[in-house]
């Protein structure tokens, strides 16, 4: 077993328990423990308790809710993979930098994508693009079930210099889940005749490499015209998992970050954001 845990964020919603659910089973393809983690903060129905006098009880009724969540978190992790390690562990009261720092070292950070509380709106709410933005492991946000499995891993490809972790990330997940891989590149440049052939080779240059490291990975490619965020999001609709990269202050006539917001707020699967080590 790898020393380095898988660690999901829940709120107590039924989204973010699907999340756990998720972090489970993939703490069992890595044989890694799950740290499954909950911040304490002011859920929307206790807004009103702010200014009651009485704080202390609405500081108990508050960490009360959160270890509830984690709780049931638990129980629902441990039902999905019986023997599984499981760690549960409060947060302080700062959601989106306490469940960011809880993956400094973690093989991966598991979120919902939607919740409540402190994870409202986690399409796009403030907490999931700390976190997606931020944090130093890659980030899964789960959205709905899948309904199928579908033995494939997708992987988005932008500039290759920043291609190498995502990469990585990816054919590790198609080699534990005995899945095909499909690299896809988008390019909606209008004019530039040559940037498809030259992406293709480029990509096909990448993967040669990555064949080697995993030969029983069976992987594609694809070069397709279009934004970027709409080809992963179409990827994703047949995917087990999408994974993105991600670089931080790097420019991209596209914005990584609207892409990685678009894939976000309309992917039909779980997304990976893989942060580069460059």
């Amino acid at each position: 077993m790898t020393g380095k845990p898988i660690v999901a964020a829940t709120d107590g919603s039924e989204e973010s328990l699907r999340a756990v659910e998720w972090a489970a089973g993939e703490a069992l393809l890595h044989a890694a423990p799950l740290r499954i983690v909950s911040a304490g903060s002011l859920l929307h129905w206790m807004t009103g308790l702010q200014a009651r006098p009485d704080r202390d009880y609405v500081t108990d009724l508050i960490r009360s809710e959160r270890d509830r969540a984690l709780a049931a978190a638990a129980s629902r992790a441990a039902s999905t993979a019986p023997g599984l390690v499981i760690v549960t562990d409060p947060l302080p009261d700062s959601p989106a930098q306490a469940v960011t720092q809880s993956g400094s070292g973690a093989l991966m950070l598991v979120v919902g994508s939607r919740g409540i509380g402190a994870f409202t709106a986690m399409t796009l709410g403030s907490v999931s693009r700390y976190v997606t933005a931020h944090a130093s492991c890659p980030v899964v946000v789960v959205r709905d079930p899948a309904p199928a499995t579908y033995g494939l891993v997708g992987v988005g490809m932008g500039d290759p210099d920043d291609c190498a972790d995502p990469l990585a990330f990816a054919f590790e997940e198609a080699r534990l889940r005995k899945a095909r891989l499909t690299a896809i590149h988008a390019w909606s440049l209008p004019g530039l005749q040559s940037e498809p052939a030259e992406a293709a080779g480029q990509l096909s240059g990448l993967l040669a490499r990555w064949r080697e490291k995993y030969p029983g990975v069976e992987a594609g490619q694809e070069v397709v015209p279009g934004h970027p965020g709409r080809a992963l999001v179409g990827l994703s609709a047949h995917a087990d998992l999408t994974v993105m990269g991600r670089r931080a202050g790097h420019p991209h006539p596209q914005g990584p970050g609207t892409v990685r917001h678009a894939v976000l707020e309309h992917a039909h699967g779980p997304i990976a954001i893989v942060p580069s080590s460059r």
